[in-house]
């Protein structure tokens, strides 16, 4: 009777752990609020990349309603942005954005929503599926920094007045788009010095593996950098996320880097992700002064 009821306490214990993992819900500064400014979102735009020849994108731009031509805007770029641009699932950026700029919680940003590229004449329906989503987010190197420098900051800046200041200007993605927001600063910390990466796939898909032993032999370069993973993410034949995210964070740590690593019990989802973004915007713009 007594090794049943261990047994049985054992199974219930697996699951409400199984129920408990990834219960993440959205707190009030992910819901609009009265009273707040709210800012506008122009798109979806269609864009041709020249640096990644043959591929199309969409993107789209938000705008706070604080924002003035006369005063450069701070500016964000969020990989996979068709994720992160929608105001009814986890994330809510411009949301968030319009809350916590208006209670000076973050500077006033501009945020540039983009897609994987695409080889072919017209997007998938489903924007995950963009074909050279891992070439241009999985690969190592300057390409993409490429791309956001050369192709879209000049797209939106004939329009907006963005900062030119690399404290000014942070870069977001989840999974591989998590990898290559912190691929982009890496390349370009005299561009790029915030980063903020929720379930980052730190693993050989494309040789992003290397990046703890790098950050351990590498000078620290000027970068704050936000990381966010569960112990139920992916683990596979390219390799296990939550270990990969844990090296990343002990090898910031063992360098000396302005970072905050945030590990829950979550999969490999945007619960937790979405959950903490008011609070990891709060963090990573903190002590902000705009030129």
């Amino acid at each position: 009777m007594k090794s049943f009821f261990c047994l049985a306490t054992l199974l219930l214990a697996a699951v409400h752990a199984t129920f408990a993992a990834d219960d993440y819900t959205l707190g009030p500064d992910s819901m609009p609020q009265a009273g707040v400014p709210t800012g506008r979102v122009e798109g979806p735009l269609l864009f041709k990349s020249q640096v990644f020849t043959n591929t199309l994108r969409e993107y789209w731009v938000y705008v706070p309603a604080q924002y003035t031509a006369e005063k450069p805007a701070c500016v964000m770029v969020f990989m996979d942005g068709h994720k992160y641009v929608k105001t009814n699932e986890e994330y809510r950026v411009p949301v968030v954005f319009d809350n916590l700029i208006a209670r000076k919680e973050m500077p006033v940003t501009i945020a540039i929503f983009i897609t994987p590229g695409h080889r072919g004449e017209e997007m998938p329906a489903d924007r995950w599926k963009g074909n050279n989503r891992s070439f241009e987010y999985d690969s190592l190197g300057d390409a993409y920094a490429r791309f956001l420098l050369d192709e879209m900051l000049p797209e939106v800046g004939r329009k907006y007045n963005l900062t030119k200041d690399p404290e000014g200007r942070a870069v977001c993605g989840v999974s591989s788009g998590g990898i290559c927001a912190f691929t982009v600063a890496w390349e370009r910390p005299d561009q790029f010095r915030k980063v903020m990466s929720h379930i980052g796939s730190f693993t050989n898909i494309r040789g992003g593996h290397v990046y703890p032993a790098l950050i351990r032999k590498t000078p620290p370069k000027s970068l704050r950098i936000f990381l966010q993973d569960g112990s139920n993410d992916l683990d596979n034949a390219h390799g296990n996320w939550p270990l990969s995210n844990q090296q990343m964070a002990a090898a910031l740590k063992f360098a000396k880097y302005d970072y905050r690593f945030e590990f829950g019990d979550g999969g490999h989802t945007h619960k937790h992700g979405g959950s903490l973004l008011p609070d990891s915007l709060r963090w990573l713009w903190r002590g902000y002064r705009a030129e």
